[in-house]
């Protein structure tokens, strides 16, 4: 709003206020921005759900590049991380460790996304890329 409309407003709606100062209004003004909100309120939530599913998806990475069985992230990664966590950092790692879904099922589910992602990234790059081959 233009400075000049924004002082007619001020005379015209809100009389009780035409005589406050500069910083009245800049403490409205942060009481405001620091109010909880509904998406500040889930953002923590789902961030700490992300990080989980992140996690997720980096050891399932990791376990297809071993070529190990699936069943590994339940039976040797989630008890590594866990005894890190109580080790190192001193921290009850019950919380963190079921944010990690590693399930067989899970890890699998995982790789078959990830590679069909790829694969679909790579079908298009080569769609629309030009290129030639050279046969002898």
């Amino acid at each position: 709003m233009k400075p000049s409309k924004l002082q007619d407003h001020l005379r015209r709606c809100h009389t009780d206020k035409t005589e406050k100062d500069l910083k009245y209004f800049q403490t409205l003004k942060d009481k405001f921005q620091k109010r909880p909100t509904m998406d500040r309120m889930f953002a923590s939530t789902s961030q700490r759900n992300d990080d989980g599913l992140r996690a997720s998806y980096n050891i399932s990475l990791l376990i297809a590049k071993s070529g190990k069985p699936h069943t590994i992230g339940e039976k040797l990664i989630l008890q590594a991380v866990e005894e890190v966590l109580k080790t190192v950092l001193h921290k009850p790692a019950s919380d963190i460790i079921q944010r990690i879904p590693l399930s067989n099922n899970t890890v699998e589910r995982r790789i078959d996304e990830m590679s069909s992602d790829i694969e679909s990234f790579l079908c298009n790059y080569l769609q629309t890329t030009h290129f030639s081959i050279q046969l002898d």
